[in-house]
């Protein structure tokens, strides 16, 4: 199993109205193909470079993670660093979720990544399973961003 894995789509948008949803804590619920994220909590309304924001989650079960955004070049790259809140944060997460926007005729060529070489090795091994189901949701996650912007 990989531990990078990336997946492309041209969605026929400009990347600044993209990069509007990805720095809008409260729009990844909207965007998120996986079906987890809830809703955003103690967080910032608009992400920037260092932010720190808190996340409700549900994977048969309620919780909570934690990011900060550890890259950040307006209309062109947004990376957080997501881990368990709390002393929990030091032993589980440290998985890395990247969107590079590449403007292109007629729109916008979007490159979301997840990245677990930073994974902590407690949970690396169980993270790394679900590479497959996770490139899967990150298909889904580009193509909700091209419906919401398309309508």
């Amino acid at each position: 199993m990989a531990d990078v894995v990336t997946v492309e789509r041209f969605i026929p948008a400009p990347a600044p109205a993209i990069f509007a949803l990805l720095v809008d804590p409260a729009r990844h619920r909207d965007i998120d193909g996986s079906g987890t994220v809830r809703d955003p909590k103690e967080t910032p309304e608009r992400l920037v470079l260092g932010s720190e924001f808190g996340m409700s989650m549900k994977l048969g079960v309620p919780y909570s993670m934690v990011s900060k955004v550890i890259e950040y070049e307006p209309d062109r790259c947004i990376a957080w660093q997501t881990r368990g809140p709390g002393r929990i944060g030091g032993k589980a997460g440290g998985r890395i979720w990247r969107y590079e926007l590449e403007p292109r005729e007629g729109g916008t060529l979007v490159r979301e990544t997840w990245d677990i070489r930073d994974e902590a090795s407690v949970t690396r091994p169980v993270v790394r399973l679900s590479a497959k189901k996770t490139e899967a949701n990150m298909i889904a996650t580009l193509e909700r961003i091209e419906e919401l912007l398309a309508t």
